[in-house]
């Protein structure tokens, strides 16, 4: 079932509590704690329909009640896996996979995955961006996998030097590659409709593994995230198609770029203007000529697109700008379809 309005307001307000306390000086982290717990308790009552995947273990059943497909809640065998320093990525660190009805093991299907902002979770995150019953309905595999916890108790993806990590040294492109081919040891999955999306922190780590996962990964869809500040530590191997939203009023990671603890983020138009240069796109940036209602809190269609021209077709660099949006817009009922219908215009050849 789709998720309410009520309930996407919930989990934008569990995102904004997480981001006000992580990155200002002031407000109380007990009290967006507790927002953040009373709001994940209320999302994980929604219907929906997994199944868990324990690269290590069996994780007992679940499964809220009243699915929205008849799936079940089991734990997928242990395959090989990308390993760093002879230790596996995924120990410790389970996650959920949404598999719609229409799946079939004959079949090779998209795999979506969905990466949080810094201090939110998963199931906060899919809950905001309403990705899940697209998964159904549109027919691919979905994850929205949490990162780990720093020092102040907030989930976070080791992405840039901007964001989030902040010396950390968990190396989250080897769990998110593992991931992957953990999902694809156990399901049928299209390896050229491998997508990536995320918001803020997890925006800046879907650009993360555009850059060293390029051979993995086919498009990427960012929300208010970034790409490195020095576009000389991405060298992504092949082209991977990128999509940047901003909205222009955002006071966290500002669409003309900023500074997070000292560490410099580019802005969204050098975002994707690096991304043209690693693409090798030969054209310069150019309005397409429809609109978008990104932003529920602004009648009709508000935001506007640029695209990228001479760029190969693997390699579509485009720039959704949501005019006077925060960082944490109203999304509107069209959002997710309209990064869905991104995402699979764009596959890898």
């Amino acid at each position: 079932m789709p998720y309410s309005a009520p309930m996407r307001r919930l989990a934008a307000l569990a995102i904004t509590a997480a981001v006000i306390v992580s990155c200002s000086s002031g407000g109380s982290a007990d009290t967006a704690t507790d927002i953040t717990t009373d709001i994940t308790t209320d999302i994980t009552t929604e219907s929906v329909s997994v199944e868990t995947v324990a690269p290590e273990t069996a994780l007992p059943d679940t499964t809220p009640p009243g699915t929205t497909a008849e799936a079940t809640t089991t734990a997928a065998s242990a395959p090989e896996t990308t390993t760093v320093g002879g230790a596996d990525p995924l120990a410790g660190r389970p996650f959920d996979v949404f598999v719609p009805t229409t799946y079939s093991a004959d079949t090779p299907m998209p795999l979506v995955v969905l990466l949080h902002g810094f201090g939110a979770t998963g199931v906060i995150q899919n809950l905001y961006f309403g990705l899940q019953p697209l998964a159904e309905t549109r027919g691919f595999l979905y994850v929205h996998p949490d990162g780990t916890i720093n020092p102040i108790d907030k989930q976070f993806w080791n992405a840039t030097d901007a964001c989030c990590g902040f010396g950390s040294t968990v190396d989250d492109v080897a769990y998110l590659s593992a991931l992957v081919e953990n999902v694809q040891s156990n399901y049928n999955v299209d390896p050229k409709r491998i997508f990536f999306v995320g918001h803020s922190n997890g925006g800046f780590m879907s650009y993360r593994m555009a850059c060293d996962r390029a051979d993995m990964v086919a498009a990427i869809a960012s929300l208010a995230g970034a790409t490195w500040d020095d576009n000389t530590k991405c060298d992504p191997s092949e082209p991977v198609s990128v999509l940047q939203i901003h909205g222009t009023a955002d006071e966290t990671i500002g669409f003309e770029g900023g500074t997070l603890l000292g560490n410099d983020h580019p802005g969204a138009r050098e975002t994707v203007a690096d991304w043209s240069t690693n693409n090798g796109c030969t054209g310069p940036a150019a309005d397409l000529p429809t609109r978008l209602d990104l932003d529920a809190g602004i009648a009709g269609d508000e935001s506007t697109a640029t695209a990228y021209s001479g760029c190969p077709v693997s390699g579509a660099v485009e720039l959704w700008v949501i005019p006077d949006a925060p960082h944490i817009p109203p999304l509107s009922p069209t959002f997710a379809a309209d990064i869905i219908d991104f995402l699979f215009a764009h596959r890898k050849p």
